[in-house]
C-alpha cells in the first residue's frame, strides 16, 4: 500500500473502494421499478384500468379526450418533457451541497411513495396510476442525476468505467431477480389470486425493493465538500438558477463534451427505441407468444449483467470511446439481422435477445463513465443534468421513426431496421470527440486507456 507525506498509510483507496461497493446498490434498487414498473407491467394494467372507466372508449384527460389505450404513453411523454425542464436547475443546486446522498435518497423514497400508490389504482381510478406515474418519474430522473454526479467523487480517471459497468450490471441482476418473481406470480396465480390483484402486488413489491435497498447507499456513501461552486447571491433557488447560467456560458469552452452529448442523443435514443419496440416486433410481427416475450425479457436482463462487466473489461484494454463505437457497430447489425429474422423461430428471436443484452447494459454504462472525463470537477451533477434531460427530452425522435415507418410501409421490419440511421449518426459524430483533448479542456487526468 502507497503511503501518504509523513509515513502514514494512504488509505483513500480503500475508503473509495467501500464507497463504490455501496454506490452500486442503487443501480440495484431503482431497476426494480425500471424493470417491474415501466417496462413490463405499468402499460397494460393501466390500459386495463381506463378501459373500466372509459365511455365510448375514451376518457378524459384534463378536458382531451383520450383513448385508454394511449394513456401510459401520453403519461411517460409528459413526465419525461417536465424532467427535461426540471433537470438543469436541479443539477445545480446539488453541485452546491454536500449532501448529495440525502438528496438521493429524498428523491427515491419520494419517488418509491409515488410508485406505491399504484397499489389503490384498481376498479375505474385510473387517476391514482397517473399521479403514480408522473411522480414516480420525475423523481426517478432527479435521482439518477444525483447518482451520476457522485460517480466522479467516488473513482479516479482511471476506475471509472470499471466502476460505472459494475454499477450497471448490479442494476440488470437485481432487476431482473426480481422481475422473474413479480412475472412467476403473473403468470401462475397461485393462492388464488386474480392477475389485476397480482400485478398490484408486483408492481407495490419494484416499490418496497427501490426503497429499501437505497438504504444502503444513504448509510454507506460519504458527503463530499462542493468544489468550484460558483459566487452567486441571493436564495438557494436563485444561486442554483445563478450557477446554471454561469455553466451555461462555460460550455463552450468544454466542446468535446458537447460533440459527446449530440452523440449521445442520436445513439442512446436508438437504443431506448429497440427495446420499447422489440416486445411490438416480436409479437406483431414474428408472431411470438406472451411466455417468449417474457423469457426474452428475462434473457436480456440476466446478459446484460454479464455484457456490462465484459465492456468494462475490454475499455480498460482498449478504451471507452472505442469500445462504445464497437458496441454500436453491434447494434446496426442487430437491426439489420431483425430485418430478416423469420416469423415463429424461437430459437433465433432467443439469440436477437442474447445480442441486445450483450451491448445493452455496456454502452450505457461507459457512455456514462466516459462522459464523466469531459466534464469539469463541481460541475458533475449540472453536466449529468443536462445528460439525463437530452436523454428524455428527445427520446421521442426513435419512436417517431419507426412509427411512421411501419405506417409508410405496413410493416414492423423496415421500421426496426430504420433505427439503423441513430447509431451510424451518433457513430460518426463520437469519432470526431477527442478523448485526451476533452479531457484535459475539463481538467481532469488522461488514463492510460483513454
Amino acid at each position: 500500500m502507497s503511503n501518504a507525506p509523513g509515513g502514514i498509510a494512504d488509505l483513500r483507496p480503500l475508503a473509495q473502494e467501500r464507497e463504490q461497493k455501496a454506490w452500486y446498490w442503487y443501480d440495484w434498487a431503482n431497476s426494480a421499478y425500471v424493470t417491474t414498473i415501466a417496462t413490463v407491467l405499468l402499460a397494460p394494467y393501466l390500459i386495463a384500468i381506463a378501459k373500466e372507466a372509459a365511455v365510448d372508449n375514451r376518457i378524459s384527460v384534463l378536458g382531451l379526450s383520450v383513448a385508454p389505450g394511449s394513456l401510459p404513453s401520453y403519461l411517460v411523454t409528459f413526465s419525461t418533457i417536465l424532467s427535461a425542464f426540471i433537470l438543469p436547475p436541479l443539477g445545480a443546486m446539488m453541485d452546491r451541497t454536500e449532501k448529495k446522498k440525502q438528496w438521493l435518497a429524498g428523491f427515491a423514497w419520494t419517488g418509491a411513495a409515488f410508485a406505491s400508490l399504484l397499489w389503490f389504482c384498481k376498479g375505474d381510478n385510473w387517476q391514482i396510476g397517473a399521479i403514480a406515474v408522473i411522480g414516480a418519474n420525475l423523481c426517478l430522473a432527479a435521482s439518477l442525476v444525483v447518482n451520476d454526479s457522485i460517480l466522479p467523487l467516488i473513482s479516479d480517471e482511471a476506475n471509472r468505467d470499471r466502476v460505472s459497468s459494475r454499477g450497471w450490471a448490479f442494476g440488470y441482476l437485481g432487476g431482473g431477480l426480481l422481475l422473474a418473481v413479480n412475472l412467476a406470480l403473473v403468470t401462475m396465480l397461485p393462492f388464488g389470486l386474480e392477475k389485476g390483484e397480482a400485478a398490484r402486488i408486483c408492481m407495490l413489491s419494484a416499490a418496497i425493493w427501490w426503497a429499501a435497498f437505497t438504504i444502503i447507499p444513504f448509510r454507506r456513501l460519504n458527503n463530499h465538500t462542493p468544489a468550484d461552486v460558483e459566487q452567486v447571491e441571493g436564495n438557494v433557488v436563485a444561486r442554483s438558477f445563478g450557477q446554471l447560467g454561469v455553466t451555461l456560458r462555460e460550455m463552450k469552452n468544454y466542446p468535446m463534451a458537447l460533440t459527446f452529448l449530440v452523440a449521445y442523443l442520436f445513439f442512446n435514443d436508438g437504443i431506448q427505441t429497440v427495446i420499447a419496440s422489440s416486445s411490438t416486433y416480436g409479437s406483431e410481427q414474428l408472431g411470438h407468444g406472451e411466455s417468449i416475450l417474457i423469457g426474452t425479457i428475462l434473457l436480456v436482463q440476466f446478459v446484460a449483467f454479464f455484457g456490462a462487466l465484459l465492456f468494462g473489461r475490454l475499455a480498460s484494454r482498449r478504451g471507452a470511446k472505442n469500445t462504445i463505437l464497437m458496441g454500436l457497430v453491434i447494434w446496426m447489425v442487430i437491426v439489420t439481422a431483425a430485418l430478416f429474422l423469420p416469423a415463429n423461430n424461437v430459437p433465433l428471436f432467443m439469440i436477437f435477445g442474447v445480442a441486445v443484452g450483450i451491448v445493452l447494459g455496456g454502452t450505457q454504462a461507459l457512455a456514462r463513465s466516459y462522459f464523466s472525463l469531459l466534464i469539469p470537477r463541481g460541475k458533475e451533477a449540472e453536466y449529468f443534468s443536462f445528460y439525463h434531460a437530452m436523454d428524455r427530452g428527445t427520446s421521442w425522435f426513435g419512436t417517431l421513426v419507426f412509427g411512421l415507418v411501419y405506417q409508410f410501409t405496413g410493416s414492423y421490419r423496415p421500421a426496426i431496421f430504420a433505427l439503423i440511421l441513430f447509431f451510424v449518426l451518433g457513430g460518426a459524430i463520437l469519432t470526431r470527440v477527442d478523448t485526451e483533448r476533452g479531457i484535459r479542456e475539463a481538467g481532469n487526468g488522461v488514463p492510460a486507456t483513454a
